[in-house]
């Protein structure tokens, strides 16, 4: 792959900073009072919520231009779960939350939202990694 575009950040731990190179993102990180943190601060967790949830919406904007489909109404929901996985450490799970207008309910919003799941990039980069579930409402 040729890269169009590379983001760049640096971040020193869970409780510290996370900036991009070009500091348009400076972030105080702090753990969530779930995890023993004071939540004082974003997290790598809702960092990953907002990226995901951008990237989706967009790829299904992209997926409506291609096949004709309005999609101006839709709005895309995120939601990120760390907890322990079976070797001992931690991992990921994904709900995303997909509200379509009226037009889009039953099998074509159903047909849209697979269709950019198979899209997406971050869809692509999660699959077969960690759990990813799609919700329609």
């Amino acid at each position: 792959m040729d890269a169009l575009y590379t983001a760049v950040a640096t971040a020193n731990g869970r409780e510290g900073r996370a900036v991009s190179s070009d500091g348009t993102l400076d972030l105080p990180l702090a753990l969530p009072p779930a995890l023993g943190g004071d939540g004082q601060g974003t997290n790598p967790e809702q960092l990953f919520a907002a990226g995901f949830a951008a990237c989706f919406a967009s790829a299904m904007s992209a997926v409506g231009r291609q096949g004709k489909i309005d999609v101006k109404d839709v709005s895309v929901t995120a939601e990120v779960g760390i907890g322990k996985d079976t070797d001992g450490g931690f991992g990921l799970s994904v709900v995303l939350r997909v509200e379509l207008p009226d037009h889009l309910q039953g099998e074509p919003g159903r047909a849209l939202v697979e269709q950019t799941h198979a899209f997406c990039p971050y869809s692509k980069a999660t699959r077969g990694n960690i759990p990813v579930e799609l919700v329609i409402e």
